[in-house]
């Protein structure tokens, strides 16, 4: 009787947690870059930091919906304009400018040699490539519910 109690306790609360916790979709206007590595080469391109007025987060997360379309842009631009087919695209974004600035240094950071990277002879340089604004465009992916 017991188990039965617990059970139907369980049940009610992970109903009425479920119903009042639902995210909405909401445009915002975020910062954004993207990166591209390849396991082939050691070319690394990464994007000039991009201002999106329109681009949909979720309220409760401020997840950026549509990760997956901007990364495909990028790798689309790539592969036809640069030729550089089956690289790994990411993109990285935030809410404030100085934000995106600082997890774009930080990333370069990771490809740019250091002192004590440059000791070590297992480590080679990468060949960072800088894509412009006017190179690359990412542009709005529609994420609103009634395109969902």
């Amino acid at each position: 009787m017991k188990i039965l109690k617990y059970i139907t306790l369980t049940l009610f609360l992970t109903a009425f947690s479920a119903a009042g916790v639902q995210a909405k979709p909401v445009k915002a206007q975020l910062y954004l870059f993207g990166f591209s590595a390849s396991f082939k080469d050691s070319v690394v391109y990464v994007t000039e930091i991009q201002e999106l007025k329109d681009a949909w987060i979720d309220n409760k997360t401020e997840f950026l919906l549509g990760r997956d379309n901007y990364s495909y842009q990028l790798k689309e631009y790539l592969t036809e304009h640069i030729q550089q087919p089956d690289r790994v695209c990411m993109v990285f974004y935030a809410t404030s400018k100085a934000k995106a600035e600082k997890q774009l240094a930080k990333l370069k950071r990771k490809y740019t040699p250091s002192e004590k990277k440059k000791k070590k002879k297992s480590w080679k340089p990468y060949d960072i490539r800088l894509l412009s604004s006017s190179d690359f465009q990412f542009s709005t992916v529609d994420m609103s519910p009634e395109q969902q």
